[in-house]
């Protein structure tokens, strides 16, 4: 493990030192270790934490550049657990060239992980009376509003709940970039770690020698809003239900145009299998359908329906990825009888703890008025916009927040620039993010891809990757409107 020797107040880049990581064989072909930060940058030599870290060394150790810092977004997604899973997505010239170093954040996985409940099964008992996906009716949403005002009073008596901006993660990052021996951070960031890729790029513009934001907000709208957007919830504000709305109707249309032999849910036309979805839900608003144990109500079937947007083609190793695959899923839906009159499984809640911990603390809080937000989703983004707003009200009466966190500006010119990469149809982060994302950003380009799905890095395609690594190798961003495409389009066989 590597102490802490010295450390940054909060709004400045003060000089730091810290030292090295002490490395130890992990998972195989990775190595691990652990680094000390403080909680508090405002008191360095206070009480600290221990961030869980991990690396894949360079391919090619004679040429090897330096480190690459990859963060998968989440937020709270523990990086330890993330890039074995990833590591083959990075191009092969970049893992020869670099290590690639990831780490959880503050708070999560391996990283003093909050857990706002001494035993879990009392916040599950809290939760077990919110449905999946988002409430439906004045009682429902009753009880969603009292469960998470609960939560996050609950929470706020942890004492790490107030440290737990993504300015602090970025102010973690530059220590663990001293750690690791590099002078400048190289950097790819996915989802929301492209804003904290972005928040790193504001605090410390000296220090990037080259970054990644692949699939971002745009900055301003996610931590404050912007213009009428700012009385909404962060995913509201950044139209995250808008970008789901879009791809749920390419969805459906590419389904209808694929027939039953290539999606199963298939009306045979675009028009009549979106209205096949509309009655799906329907259906389910007033009789359930319970499968392998899951209760699929009109909310619970909304969720799945986006998270199986994220991946328009299977991913190796993941079960049930794929727009073919939710497809069959809705077809199982469609067929099957009614729940019996008799009360639905009970709902199994994964923890929410460490994404609200930063989300919650991190930006302007959502209007008290819910359910005005979840009408005002569903008029501009159809069936799923419901499942946005009631997410982000899990926020309306959190009551920590972090003191330290940064909310802009964010177009300090950074030493070098960096390159924002996106999908055209990305239904989490939606395409006009990335583009305000290059926009605010002091020196940025942008690379298109013109497909479906969350993250470049996740949907690949190997001329974004080549681009990619000729930028993190070299510096060089590619021309301004450059296009590419992925390698697999919906429905399509491999």
């Amino acid at each position: 493990m590597a102490a802490l020797l010295g450390a940054t107040a909060p709004a400045g880049a003060v000089a730091q030192t810290v030292a090295r990581l002490a490395w130890t064989a992990c998972a195989e072909g990775f190595q691990c270790a652990s680094v000390r930060v403080p909680v508090d940058y405002s008191e360095p030599r206070g009480a600290g934490l221990d961030l869980a870290v991990v690396r894949h060394p360079a391919g090619d150790p004679a040429h090897r550049i330096g480190s690459l810092f990859y963060n998968p977004g989440g937020p709270a997604v523990p990086g330890t657990a993330a890039l074995p899973l990833m590591l083959d997505r990075f191009p092969q010239e970049v893992r020869d060239r670099f290590d690639i170093v990831s780490f959880d954040p503050r708070g999560t996985g391996g990283s003093a992980a909050v857990q706002c409940f001494d035993d879990p099964a009392d916040e599950q008992a809290l939760l077990a009376g919110t449905p999946a996906g988002f409430p439906a009716g004045a009682a429902q949403q009753q009880s969603w509003t009292d469960a998470y005002r609960r939560l996050g009073r609950q929470c706020a008596t942890r004492p790490l709940m107030a440290h737990l901006s993504t300015a602090n993660v970025a102010r973690d990052l530059d220590l663990l970039r001293q750690a690791v021996g590099d002078r400048d951070l190289t950097y790819l960031g996915t989802s929301y770690g492209s804003y904290l890729g972005a928040t790193y790029a504001n605090l410390f513009p000296g220090r990037v020698r080259a970054m990644v934001l692949d699939s971002a907000p745009d900055p301003a709208a996610w931590s404050t809003g912007r213009d009428a957007d700012a009385g909404l919830g962060p995913l509201l504000r950044n139209r995250s239900d808008v970008a789901a709305g879009r791809v749920l109707d390419a969805f459906l249309d590419a389904c209808g145009q694929a027939g039953p032999a290539g999606c199963a849910f298939s009306a045979g036309m675009p028009a009549a299998t979106r209205a096949r979805y509309d009655e799906l839900l329907s259906r389910l608003r007033d009789r359930p359908v319970v499968l392998g144990g899951t209760a699929f109500t009109e909310g619970a079937t909304v969720e799945a329906t986006i998270v199986s947007l994220y991946a328009p083609a299977p991913v190796p190793g993941v079960p049930g990825t794929g727009w073919a695959q939710l497809g069959a899923l809705l077809q199982s839906l469609w067929t099957a009888g009614g729940a019996p009159d008799a009360p639905l499984p009970p709902v199994a809640h994964p923890s929410p703890d460490q994404a609200l911990a930063v989300v919650c603390s991190d930006s302007a809080p959502p209007p008290a008025d819910a359910r005005a937000a979840s009408a005002l989703a569903r008029a501009r983004s159809g069936a799923v916009g419901p499942w946005f707003a009631w997410a982000d009200e899990r926020c309306a009466d959190w009551p920590a927040r972090d003191g330290d966190r940064y909310d802009g500006p964010w177009n300090r010119r950074t030493a070098r620039p960096i390159l924002v990469v996106a999908n055209t149809g990305d239904p989490a982060m939606p395409y006009e993010g990335s583009q305000a994302m290059a926009r605010s950003l002091g020196r940025a380009g942008l690379l298109t891809v013109d497909g479906f799905g969350h993250t470049v890095l996740a949907n690949p395609s190997d001329c974004a990757a080549r681009y990619e690594a000729r930028y993190l190798l070299n510096g060089a961003l590619p021309r301004p409107g450059t296009v590419c495409m992925p390698n697999q389009r919906p429905f399509e066989r491999s």
